[in-house]
């Protein structure tokens, strides 16, 4: 795996007292065209996307951000910061100091989402839209699953031991390769005391239970007009196959792909589904 570093750039702090860095990995080729920027899952980091980097870096500048609280940006002092307007103020900076406009996004859950606001309030910034196993509307029963692990606090002596782990709550992803649970064991732990301990802040957890019921964003879905890609794992529970086929059927822009025997969310480290989304993009 080819190592890049990881930068950072300050965004103001929500209410506007003082700033917050936000970490991100710049897989910049000399012959890329285009820009892509890979945005991660709820408790997961940038490093998520390094197999998809590598396959399609040579079309593409890569841009992957860690969304604050998680992976090595820094951890907010106010805790009920940890939303949606602050992540998407985020990325605003991020485009701007970057200088980054019609870009392809690729979203993983938290990101997709993340992504569609995006795309549906500022268009000038993204060209294409990826969104992986999410939509505008996550039944109230996929949240509580997700909740009985968000935020919590474990530590392992091994990264053995914490590979068992990831590969306990991740097993919906799907993933086969030996090696691919080793990275993603490897970027989801830091040492702390001693120990490895999850690499996020535990109180992104307050924002996400202040979530009641089901989470509906149709309005906002109606807004987004550039092409969209949606990926779904085929046993997943936070995009139901009902609410992918309401998203293929309101307009001709939008395509779906499904992965069979994967729950939420697509890993998109196999060549397979990264053929699939290079596919599309190239189209």
């Amino acid at each position: 795996m080819q190592q890049v570093p990881t930068l950072t750039l300050d965004c103001p702090n929500p209410g506007g007292k003082g700033t917050h860095q936000l970490a991100y990995v710049d897989w910049q080729s000399p012959t890329a065209k285009k820009t892509m920027v890979c945005v991660h899952g709820l408790t997961r980091n940038g490093r998520d996307f390094d197999y998809l980097a590598q396959e399609i870096g040579k079309d593409y500048r890569v841009l992957a951000p860690d969304i604050v609280g998680r992976g090595k940006s820094e951890w907010l002092k106010d805790k009920g910061s940890y939303h949606y307007g602050t992540y998407v103020a985020d990325m605003i900076t991020f485009f701007d100091k970057l200088q980054l406009k019609d870009v392809d996004w690729i979203g993983t859950s938290m990101g997709g989402l993340i992504g569609m606001v995006m795309a549906a309030t500022y268009p000038e910034y993204i060209k294409k839209l990826v969104m992986n196993d999410i939509g505008p509307f996550i039944p109230e029963s996929a949240l509580k699953r997700l909740g009985e692990y968000v935020g919590r606090e474990v530590s392992f002596d091994t990264i053995e031991e914490a590979e068992k782990y990831m590969q306990a709550i991740l097993a919906p992803w799907g993933i086969t390769d030996r090696w691919h649970w080793r990275h993603i064991a490897e970027d989801s732990f830091r040492q702390a005391a001693g120990k490895l301990v999850l690499n996020y802040d535990p109180d992104i957890k307050q924002a996400f239970f202040a979530v009641d019921g089901d989470l509906d964003m149709w309005d906002l879905w109606s807004q987004v007009k550039c092409p969209v890609l949606v990926l779904r794992g085929s046993n997943s529970d936070l995009l139901t196959s009902a609410t992918a086929e309401r998203m293929k059927n309101s307009r001709p822009n939008v395509e779906v792909v499904e992965f069979p025997n994967i729950g939420h969310a697509p890993a998109l480290m196999a060549k397979d589904q990264i053929s699939k989304v290079k596919a599309w993009l190239d189209s």
